[in-house]
């Protein structure tokens, strides 16, 4: 079983039956201290807390960072790198394959055809390896490292759409009919690409549990790269509509410009992405409009479409906005409480202003307050963190001189970090005295 399977976090894990076993040694009458050692492992780091969580009990601590053999940890840094590659890869082929369907059709730039084989080549690649990497069990929360296993699960879920996604349905093409224009049948097929979008998601989902990163920005990021890849997917593929359309004039480009084929690539891309924005803002200033059927019932789409956008971009932002500015509010409240409180009860002007200090202390040292943490934390830890910050203190005292760190431990045991912190304090200033 140990071989198979192994926690998802085990260091965090372990340090706690590291500490709960040095409190029964205690209790026996065999003290040890805990080294710093035991906490700061090299895995428990700001990098893995986005990924940490306790095992199922039971479970025999292993280290599930560094892979081992063929199978690659998904927690690997250097797996990780891979996969910030590929997101990268995705946003290449997401972007430009509606831009060649809809203005490159008609001409074959050698360039992007090489690049486009390459990223095929890379995703081709990311199959096989994914073949190789470990899993975290959904029930257990355990990493599964058995082969055979991982490659059961990769064939039943997601093997299929990847495969499907990065078959070159375009070369594929050219080879069964010798042509370099392939129709649309081998377009849509190739929209499979998009399938590949769902690693970004998951990596801005990963970026806004990671607390290197601020939350707000993650998330504003987030929402930009929807809106500009839903202005540009449909400004794309607009502007295939008026191109495939056989009467040139009767587009929504053509009443504009009626020889808009022979109008440079960058005119017609910029004329699509306007018509995009001004569609999805809402401004509609009527220059572009839909004039064939085709049109009109795309508009209708795209504006149905663009609700459900609106409403989704506005309650996000409205929810970062409002946690924004939740604490300033509750300082604000909490200022006008204190304010009417003295103006009711005639208080003098010198209990005001030390009333409105200590509020505006509290809120600049919100962050300091340590209680709270300390009050979440067994009494274990408690301890541990009681020996390592007053050790040293409390073993240059001339009365402790000599005396058994035992004798020390029920009063570690007995009282917090803060009230050892006053008691000492106390003690130091009266034989000062």
């Amino acid at each position: 079983m140990e071989g198979n399977f192994s926690s998802y976090n085990p260091q965090p894990a372990s340090n706690l039956k590291k500490s709960y076993r040095k409190q029964e040694h205690d209790h026996s009458g065999e003290h040890h201290h805990l080294k710093e050692e035991d906490y700061m492992a090299p895995s428990f780091n700001l990098r893995n807390v986005s990924k940490l969580i306790l095992p199922p009990l039971g479970v025999s601590s292993q280290n599930p960072v560094n892979s081992k053999g063929w199978i690659i940890s998904p927690l690997d840094s250097r797996y990780r790198c891979w996969e910030s590659f590929m997101v990268l890869l995705v946003a290449y082929s997401a972007w430009v394959y509606p831009f060649e369907v809809a203005f490159m059709h008609k001409t074959s730039n050698k360039k992007i055809y090489i690049v486009d084989t390459v990223v095929d080549l890379f995703f081709g690649i990311d199959i096989v390896l994914t073949f190789f990497v470990a899993y975290i069990d959904r029930t257990t929360h355990l990493l599964v490292r058995d082969k055979k296993k991982i490659v059961v699960r990769y064939l039943s879920t997601w093997f299929v759409m990847d495969l499907a996604s990065t078959i070159p349905y375009e070369a594929l093409g050219y080879l069964f009919t010798g042509k370099r224009k392939v129709g649309l049948p081998y377009f849509l097929l190739g929209m499979l690409r998009f399938w590949r979008i769902r690693r970004v998601k998951q990596y801005f989902t990963r970026l806004e549990k990671d607390i290197r990163f601020s939350y707000f920005w993650v998330r504003c990021a987030r929402l930009l790269s929807v809106t500009l890849f839903s202005i540009h997917c449909a400004g794309c593929l607009y502007y295939m509509l008026a191109d495939r359309y056989p009467h040139q004039g009767k587009t929504w480009i053509g009443a504009v410009n009626p020889n808009f084929r022979e109008t440079s690539l960058r005119i017609r891309y910029i004329s699509a992405m306007y018509w995009s924005i001004t569609t999805m803002t809402t401004v509609g200033y009527g220059d572009l409009h839909a004039v064939n059927t085709m049109e009109m019932i795309f508009i209708i789409f795209y504006m149905l479409f663009n609700l459900g956008l609106t409403a989704y971009l506005i309650g996000n932002m409205t929810n970062l906005v409002v946690e924004g500015t939740r604490r300033t509010m509750e300082f604000r409240n909490s200022i006008e409480a204190a304010s009417n409180f003295v103006c009711r009860n005639r208080l003098p002007p010198r209990l005001k202003e030390q009333i409105l200090a200590y509020m505006c202390l509290r809120f600049k040292a919100e962050s300091l307050n340590q209680h709270q943490l300390i009050e979440q934390l067994p009494k274990s830890i408690c301890k541990s963190i009681c020996q390592h910050l007053f050790s040293e203190t409390v073993e240059k005292v001339y009365l402790f001189k000599g005396v058994s760190k035992k004798l020390f431990c029920p009063w570690y045991e007995t009282n917090n970090c803060m009230d050892v912190n006053q008691s000492l304090r106390k003690k130091i200033d009266g034989m000062n005295c």
